[in-house]
């Protein structure tokens, strides 16, 4: 498709172009000149701790709060010029908790269509499609204050695909959920993708959740994008296994001028080294730090990519405080 975007013509393949996207509050900048590019059909990644701009752009993506500078394309679809049309583009299942609790959970995806003026016949087909994708078929007539949290999440999901959206936005989804009930939704969101062709763009903060369901991420920190791609390019352009061992007995400026060493942290009476082949420099490496307590290798995770590229631990993040909750919920009672 060719498109007319800031003057330029230009040969167009993704469904998201951001262009300098910018959200500040006073002295704060929430979201810092992010330029990119996702692909239809893709499931893409925010990934960075709370506070780093995640949610944020996801509320500019998606109409609900302004941007200082800057726009973007949503479905072709500016935010700024045509924000009617982006929100049909779109579903959105929000960090919290977002239906009604007091109404049944076919009530709330009547409800849903109702607000998207959707054919009854249409209505009624849809959500007999939607239940049955997140499987609450045989909860449909239960109020939603009787769903477990997990249940809750999936009723959300579902009526977020109501309208069948081009583009799904999933903020945070299994926020809070325990382990087997992150593995359900794990399965509806990859289903989503390959079966249904949604392009999704999630937020989180767990690496395992990125490392899982994300085609590529972005990991975002300060409000900027410090690095891009799909889990498992990340992880080996950063090379090799990890050493991690505990011993005070090491210099690390002579560690770090070792050719098969490609980074060094270290944190309180321990080292971890990272090499390019563990099992080839292991003997040697332990032959140069003295004394060791105890010794690990293990593959690259993506927090070691998150570690490389941000200095610190995705948990070390500050917490958000809510104020971008606050935006989207000020905007909604508009």
């Amino acid at each position: 498709m060719i498109v007319v975007w800031y003057g330029v013509t230009v040969e167009d393949t993704s469904i998201i172009d951001t262009k300098k996207l910018t959200k500040t509050y006073g002295d704060l900048t929430a979201v810092d000149n992010l330029d990119i590019q996702i692909e239809k059909g893709e499931v893409f990644g925010l990934l960075g701790p709370n506070g780093a701009g995640k949610s944020t752009t996801l509320l500019m993506l998606t109409t609900l709060i302004p941007p200082t500078s800057g726009t973007a394309l949503v479905n072709d679809f500016d935010i700024i010029r045509q924000p009617d049309q982006v929100r049909k583009s779109i579903g959105i299942v929000f960090q919290d908790p977002s239906s009604d609790e007091m109404l049944t959970g076919y009530e709330n995806l009547k409800l849903h269509g109702l607000l998207y003026d959707m054919d009854s016949a249409l209505r009624e087909k849809r959500i007999v499609e939607v239940l049955a994708l997140v499987e609450l078929t045989d909860r449909k007539d239960d109020l939603v204050k009787k769903y477990s949290g997990g249940m809750r999440r999936r009723l959300e999901l579902a009526r977020g695909l109501m309208h069948h959206p081009e583009i799904l936005f999933l903020d945070e989804p299994t926020l809070g959920l325990d382990p087997q009930t992150r593995e359900h939704i794990w399965k509806y969101i990859k289903k989503l993708a390959t079966e249904k062709k949604i392009t999704i763009i999630l937020t989180t903060h767990y690496m395992d959740e990125a490392d899982r369901l994300c085609d590529r991420l972005a990991i975002i920190d300060h409000g900027k994008i410090v690095v891009l791609g799909s889990p498992d390019l990340l992880k080996k352009d950063l090379g090799g296994d990890v050493i991690h061992m505990r011993t005070r007995n090491f210099d690390i400026e002579s560690l770090k001028e070792l050719d098969y060493v490609k980074n060094v942290k270290t944190d309180d009476g321990s080292i971890s080294v990272t090499v390019k082949d563990a099992n080839q420099h292991l003997q040697d490496l332990l032959g140069r730090v003295g004394k060791v307590e105890s010794v690990e290798v293990r593959p690259l995770t993506l927090e070691d990519v998150f570690i490389h590229h941000t200095g610190r631990a995705i948990r070390e993040g500050a917490a958000e405080g809510g104020w971008a909750e606050k935006a989207m919920q000020a905007r909604l009672r508009k």
